[in-house]
């Protein structure tokens, strides 16, 4: 039996794997700021963060893990 694999993190993986620049999924850089996902969506939108698009998918995006450590450390 396959083992369940959450495809944002397999997308993450990847993008790390071949990019200079770390990301976060939208849940995981809430969890670091203290919000939940549908909160962490609406911080996103409000202070213009920079949202890497995920092919597939429309609304789906992952967020710069270095725009994350920056909100993290002014709190």
């Amino acid at each position: 039996m396959n083992e369940f694999k959450d495809w944002n993190q397999k997308v993450k993986k990847t993008f790390n794997a071949t990019s200079k620049e770390s990301v976060l999924t939208v849940t995981e850089a809430g969890m670091a700021i203290g919000l939940f996902k549908d909160q962490m969506k609406l911080y996103v939108d409000k202070h213009k963060l920079t949202k890497v698009p995920i092919s597939r998918s429309v609304h789906r995006y992952l967020l710069l893990k270095s725009e994350i450590d920056r909100i993290v450390a002014l709190q």
